[in-house]
């Protein structure tokens, strides 16, 4: 069997086709990652659109993918768990409740910081 050859541009492809699998995946299976990203297709563009200063906008945008990102980590996380042991354990149910937690603080990061930025826009 000749090995496959992951170097250069072919595992770049390899690796973005591994990413889409993931991205339908998660969007498939997962409704808590459905309902942020239609939230993320809303506010991104108001975020671009935003009469703020640069900074701001990356503020805006960044904290919406950083709460994608934590939801597909978590997802991923309670995937492996699950998949390990039908059975309750309370390893399992601290890693995933952790996860939860980091999707929870990414969420509090998102609301602070769109808060913080819009009372600032409206407040000038």
């Amino acid at each position: 069997m000749k090995p496959i050859n992951n170097h250069g541009i072919k595992r770049v492809i390899r690796a973005t086709g591994f990413s889409w699998q993931g991205l339908k995946a998660a969007w498939q299976h997962e409704a808590a990652f459905r309902q942020e990203a239609v939230l993320a297709c809303i506010m991104l563009p108001i975020a671009l659109l935003l009469p703020v200063e640069l900074i701001a906008k990356l503020a805006l945008v960044a904290s919406v993918f950083i709460v994608l990102i934590t939801e597909l980590l978590n997802s991923a996380i309670e995937a492996v768990v699950d998949r390990i042991s039908d059975e309750i354990h309370p390893l399992s149910g601290r890693a995933k409740d952790i996860a939860s937690a980091a999707v929870f603080m990414s969420l509090a990061l998102c609301g602070t910081t769109w808060a913080l930025v819009l009372i600032d826009y409206f407040t000038r």
